[in-house]
């Protein structure tokens, strides 16, 4: 299966890449972004790959889930081209009925069977992942979940 993306120059240090449906985003260098940084989309790919089936599995069980977020934390080679060699994921889940045996269950899962990214990185990078259940309801305020992950 031949998959076609395009990574197109519109100036300075500054892309944007389109996937096989036509779907964009904003890539930029390491100086003035406006866009992600392509290494980082990279672990952004491998938690949104990884979500995905965790999300799909979950909803095969009828588990009803009301809050989910991958964070990642990753290290890398100080020296050029700097790969990564250890990326940890920490997968923070809310929902009714959601139990950690489910929860474990969807993640592994996805780790050595469905997702493409995780199979694809795991050559070059250790991956490490761990569970934080939420209850049921997930964090009170959206808006104060999320961004950098504190000490995975």
């Amino acid at each position: 299966m031949t998959v076609r993306t395009t990574v197109r120059w519109i100036g300075e240090t500054h892309f944007v890449g389109i996937d096989s449906g036509r779907h964009a985003v904003v890539l930029s260098g390491q100086t003035e972004a406006i866009g992600a940084k392509p290494s980082e989309l990279l672990l952004i790919a491998l938690a949104a790959c990884s979500a995905v089936d965790v999300v799909e599995i979950l909803r095969k069980k009828r588990i009803e889930l009301r809050f989910f977020e991958v964070l990642t934390a990753a290290e890398r080679d100080p020296e050029p081209p700097w790969p990564y060699r250890r990326i940890d994921l920490v997968y923070r889940l809310a929902g009714r009925g959601l139990t950690a045996k489910a929860a474990e269950q969807a993640i592994r899962l996805s780790q050595e069977k469905y997702c493409s990214v995780a199979a694809t990185v795991r050559g070059v990078a250790e991956l490490g992942w761990r569970l934080e259940l939420l209850g049921e309801e997930g964090p009170p305020h959206p808006g104060t979940a999320g961004g950098a992950p504190p000490g995975l």
